[in-house]
């Protein structure tokens, strides 16, 4: 069963605060939800279904339907796929929807790293010294104490002997995003920098830099996806979901690994084809970047540019709203804006919301965009990871 035209984004709302010491996750759900809602035009008492992802507060769903007194839920949904999982939320509702298990579907995204961070890294052992029960790959990863950075400077390394890329190719995606960070009031790092400005930032791990991560943020977001009967009856812009794909890459214990592509090449086509469009025919894209070299081989991947040529692509400023072929990332993405926890895609759907709305600020909004590619990708970019793509498209 196609989801293409099956469903609607009838509502969008990133919250305001990036340091919430005074606001709980919980709340910073509500809020959400409560924002969504009621940029639809609807109520909790119209949601009959909710999801989130694995690291929603207490017993995930089951506490946050709770939480938030939606008395009418009756599907249930809390895929954990990292940082994709609020794409491929977008991509279930609407299989939800198609399937006719329910009209309203509400998704929320909440979380405070700030007040409290976390890392990844060696895991407990138990008595004896033997490591305590966990994922399959722990005894081969964490005992070195994996960081997240360590993996994606990896990446970073490899494409650079692979294809030649250069640390002041990938200076400049930090260049876009923060080239649109300046006009969002919201975005938790809004000066502008220059290549020489990322390259002089203190190195974290080589070869990426301090300016080359993701800020980390608390705050959140939410949507709301409809059935088409719904959407036509709200007096709202209709954004219609068209396309949507999702793929896992796994390490398959170091065999054939290959770090210089990522699930995006199984996600990305699986998307256009359902939409039945091209990365050509893409007015804007929302691609998700943890790093600057998240962002550079995801844009290989779904096939903006050829394997190789992202180092180019980037450095003609084709990222830059008003400028290159590709704007992307317009409210400043999670290098400049926002990263609430490790699960910020929602924000890629929220952005591409508003530039399909024409409703992203006027200096970085995209003329006459009518068709939106929204992508994420969770886990650790050096070995198993999820990718999730949708594709949207404005209603007449």
């Amino acid at each position: 069963m196609s989801i293409n035209g099956k469903a609607y984004i009838m509502g969008a709302f990133e919250h305001p605060l990036r340091d919430a010491p005074d606001t709980s996750t919980p709340q910073l759900h509500a809020e959400c939800a409560r924002g969504a809602l009621a940029d639809a035009g609807l109520s909790h008492l119209d949601v009959d279904a909710y999801f989130c992802s694995g690291d929603a507060p207490g017993f995930g769903g089951l506490s946050m339907v709770d939480y938030m007194g939606l008395r009418n839920v009756r599907h249930l949904d809390s895929t954990e796929t990292g940082g994709s999982s609020y794409i491929v939320h977008v991509g279930h509702a609407a299989q939800a929807i198609a399937a006719g298990k329910c009209q309203v579907a509400l998704i929320t995204l909440a979380g405070r790293p700030r007040q409290g961070g976390h890392r990844l890294g060696p895991r407990p052992q138990a008595a004896g010294g033997a490591l305590s029960d966990g994922a399959p790959e722990a005894g081969f990863d964490d005992i070195y104490g994996v960081m997240a950075v360590n993996g994606y400077a990896m990446c970073a390394m490899r494409h650079m002997y692979e294809y030649g890329t250069t640390a002041e190719q990938l200076a400049w995606i930090k260049v876009a995003a923060s080239t649109h960070a300046q006009w969002n009031e919201h975005a938790f790092l809004r000066k502008v920098v220059t290549v020489e400005e990322v390259l002089a930032s203190r190195m974290v791990a080589d070869p990426l830099r301090l300016l080359d991560c993701c800020v980390v943020t608390d705050g959140g977001g939410a949507l709301i996806v409809t059935s088409p009967e719904v959407a036509r009856s709200l007096n709202r812009p209709r954004v219609k979901l068209i396309g949507a794909g999702e793929a896992p890459k796994t390490m398959l214990g170091g065999l054939d690994l290959d770090l210089t592509y990522s699930g995006a090449v199984w996600s990305g086509p699986g998307a256009f084809e359902e939409a039945r469009v091209t990365p050509a025919d893409i007015k804007y894209a929302s691609i998700y970047d943890s790093f600057t070299i998240t962002v550079l081989m995801q844009i290989e991947d779904l096939g903006f540019c050829k394997k190789g040529e992202g180092g180019r692509f980037v450095a003609e400023g084709n990222l830059i709203s008003g400028v290159g072929k590709l704007p992307f990332n317009t409210d400043g993405g999670g290098l400049c804006n926002n990263h609430p926890t490790n699960r910020g895609g929602i924000t890629k759907v929220i952005e591409a919301v508003r530039q399909l709305r024409g409703e992203a600020h006027p200096k970085v909004q995209v003329p006459n965009c009518d068709l939106a590619l929204a992508h994420g990708t969770g886990g650790l970019l050096s070995g198993r990871h999820a990718a999730g793509t949708i594709i949207l498209e404005r209603e007449a």
